[in-house]
């Protein structure tokens, strides 16, 4: 058997070549490792603004139930052979309708447990409304132990914003900070009661800012575990600032699954406010029914960029109407502010004060017009909305955009306040995949009012085959811009 050797100054030089490598690599090591970064230590945070948290739990009361049944022995008798029924060789006994009838009884049941946080030293108390509304009784209870019977000062239910107050001084209050200045990853503290286990304190980061679920107001959306009883308690920043009032979780367990949602501290305070002075909260309207603006039908009217609010219905002699609106303008400012998103304009209106004369940017026609809108207030009921258009005179032929159309006739003009436009009679092709149907009324090709259906002929005619036609369409008491795809 033979080995492989290696002379003792051969050795040596290995090692030595090896312990350079050695050598180097760990030189190397540490320029190309990353940085450690350390969590953050929540411990002061929390010192902070652990006082200023409460624990809500509420009652309510609620019937009685009777006498079960079976505790007549007769009373299966009496429902055969009616409530009169008499043993046969018994004494006389009361029937239950000859009875005197007891009053009904009531009983306090526990109904839920929530938490809010303090925004003054004299025991004003920021919660949700859903934590406070149909309860009979409200008892707050503090982190020292201390328990005060809280009353209702206003709610309002569109933001899901309550405000109670005990009768308590030198209370601690939370420092209301700015969400506006809130960032994707930043940290942040919830603070509450989940399952009635009070003082609870979870961490996580922001996920999303602005967060449009439908609601009145945007979300801030987090992944701080939030569960039932989380419910109006504080959403923390590092700073020790309330950012947020936690609301809702979206969950199919109806448990914590990674998302949780707070209402924006500064949208809060402003319903705080009105709640604080009057109890209730007013809010204004102008009378226009909205829709979203795609790409597509930006481009298509010349809008530069796919912003705004889209009118799709001005209500009769509202304040709109009064001020010029017309369906198919898209709403850019409402008194100095962007609206970004469609959703954006219901928030600010409503913050406007009614009767408040505010400036509206509109595009119309390929160009910016200023409108000046004196603000209502929303009404308690809904105003009826325009019926379908009736039938109009002879067709139109088809066109490259697939319509057959007719004009509109005069009473129907006058019926919908409109002027011109033609009827569809018929759609297929572009137009019928773009979503028009019989009965629906083009008002505008791109920037041109529609007047006839022979003008609305020799519009499409001219038409430029390569870009899609921005259409203003009316379908019953709704008007909205549809972008169309001309046949080659």
């Amino acid at each position: 058997m033979k080995f492989l050797t290696v002379s003792n100054l051969g050795f040596r030089r290995a090692l030595a070549a090896l312990a350079a490598a050695g050598m180097l690599l760990s030189a190397a090591a540490p320029a190309s490792a990353a940085p450690l970064v350390s969590l953050p230590d929540f411990t002061a945070v929390v010192e902070k603004t652990e006082p200023a948290v409460v624990n809500i739990r509420t009652t309510a009361t609620v019937p009685v139930r009777g006498p079960t049944s079976g505790s007549d022995p007769y009373e299966l008798f009496r429902w055969f052979f009616g409530p009169d029924f008499q043993p046969p060789g018994m004494p006389q006994i009361p029937s239950p309708r000859q009875r005197p009838q007891p009053q009904p009884e009531e009983r306090t049941v526990p109904r839920g447990v929530g938490s809010g946080f303090f925004i003054s030293d004299d025991g004003y108390i920021l919660t949700n409304n859903h934590v406070v509304s149909d309860a009979t009784d409200i008892y707050v209870t503090l982190t020292d132990g201390r328990e005060f019977k809280a009353k209702v000062i206003g709610t309002d239910e569109r933001t899901d914003v309550a405000l109670i107050k005990i009768d308590a001084k030198g209370m601690t209050p939370l420092v209301i900070g700015d969400p506006k200045t809130l960032k994707k990853g930043q940290w942040v503290l919830a603070i509450g009661s989940p399952f009635g286990l009070d003082s609870t304190v979870t961490a996580g980061i922001v996920s999303a800012i602005g967060r449009d679920t439908g609601e009145y107001l945007p979300f801030i959306q987090t992944d701080v575990a939030v569960n039932p009883g989380n419910s109006g308690g504080p959403l923390i920043d590092l700073d020790g600032d309330v950012v947020g009032i936690n609301s809702q979780i979206i969950s199919r367990s109806g448990g914590f699954m990674g998302i949780s949602l707070a209402i924006p501290i500064d949208e809060a305070m402003r319903v705080v406010e009105q709640l604080r002075t009057t109890g209730k909260v007013t809010r204004g309207r102008v009378g226009v029914q909205i829709g979203e603006v795609g790409k597509e039908v930006a481009d298509a009217i010349g809008l530069p960029k796919a912003e705004g609010a889209l009118v799709s219905s001005v209500e009769q002699d509202g304040p709109a109407d009064e001020a010029g609106v017309q369906p198919g303008d898209v709403i850019l400012k409402f008194n100095g502010e962007t609206i970004k998103r469609w959703s954006d304009l219901p928030r600010i209106v409503g913050e406007t004060k009614p009767g408040t004369r505010a400036t509206m940017e509109v595009w119309r026609k390929g160009k910016t017009v200023t409108l000046t809108v004196k603000v209502g207030e929303i009404p308690t009921e809904k105003a009826a909305g325009a019926g379908k258009p009736d039938a109009g005179p002879a067709l139109a032929a088809t066109n490259a955009l697939g319509l057959a159309v007719s004009d509109v006739p005069a009473d129907v003009q006058r019926k919908l306040r409109i002027k011109g436009g033609v009827q569809v009679k018929a759609a297929e092709g572009a137009a019928a995949k773009a979503g028009l149907q019989e009965g629906d009324i083009v008002l505008a090709v791109n920037d041109s009012d529609v007047t006839s259906a022979r003008q609305f002929a020799e519009l499409v005619a001219k038409l430029d085959k390569s870009r899609s036609v921005g259409l203003l369409v009316r379908r019953g008491d709704q008007t909205q811009w549809v972008a169309v795809a001309p046949s080659k």
